[in-house]
């Protein structure tokens, strides 16, 4: 049985794996022109396996951030998996052991939470790990590659390449955008605020990381406040 449901989660995993890798090449050229090495880039993406946090990561190391700075929004950035994670938490069985929830929470990612969510019954971590062996390697991989890649491609082809990560945000923002006016609000406010942000006389002094841990903390709170998502829509995206 333990077999079966570990082979599905590996069923399950090879998709989204897959997936990884193409966005985890981009994700390497952008490491790549942060100077990080294939191995780096490896280690880096093994232990945060999440597309936009590693985007803030990379690109903060490659404007010099500080540590500090760097902790800070990769943490706000990747806050969404707390709420994921405090979903997945009702699911489990009473006996599950801590070790067995902490390794199901490093692994939680928005497609994982979404097949392991849709499972019947509580939360089985032999089919987590099925999923996680297969999705963990390729997302590593893919970024190692793309560093690879990047020191051997020329310029132009590496520039091109890493416009294709802002393309994967916009496929990501748009969709939700069109379908609720108060998204597509709050994504133009933002892009109009840390334009705003880079020009205006004291917050200009600001380094990169810290403007955008300031504007997503700030405006998303802003809306939260605005606009609260109704209880019925909340229940129906459970």
């Amino acid at each position: 049985m333990k077999n079966k449901v570990f082979l599905e989660g590996m069923r399950d995993g090879l998709p989204i794996g897959l997936g990884y890798f193409a966005v985890a090449f981009s994700l390497g050229i952008v490491a790549r022109n942060a100077g990080l090495t294939p191995f780096q880039g490896f280690i880096a993406s093994f232990f945060c396996v999440a597309s936009a946090g590693e985007y803030a990561l990379f690109t903060s190391i490659q404007a010099a951030a500080s540590f500090l700075e760097i902790a800070l929004i990769t943490l706000v950035v990747n806050a969404r998996y707390l709420l994921m994670s405090t979903a997945l938490t009702q699911r489990f069985d009473s006996r599950t052991s801590l070790i067995h929830r902490f390794l199901i929470g490093f692994g939680v990612t928005d497609e994982i939470f979404g097949i392991t969510i849709a499972r019947q019954g509580p939360i089985n971590p032999i089919y987590n790990y099925g999923a996680l062996l297969v999705a963990i390697p390729l997302w590593s991989l893919g970024t190692s590659l793309g560093i690879i890649a990047g020191n051997f491609l020329p310029a132009r082809v590496v520039s091109a390449l890493s416009v294709a990560l802002y393309g994967m945000f916009l496929a990501i923002i748009v969709p939700p955008a069109k379908k609720n006016l108060v998204i597509m609000i709050s994504v133009l406010i933002s892009f109009a605020a840390s334009y705003a942000c880079t020009k205006l006389p004291l917050v200009s002094n600001f380094s990169g990381g810290t403007r955008t841990i300031i504007l997503t903390v700030l405006i998303s709170s802003i809306v939260a406040i605005i606009k609260p998502i109704p209880e019925s829509e909340e229940e129906e995206n459970k």
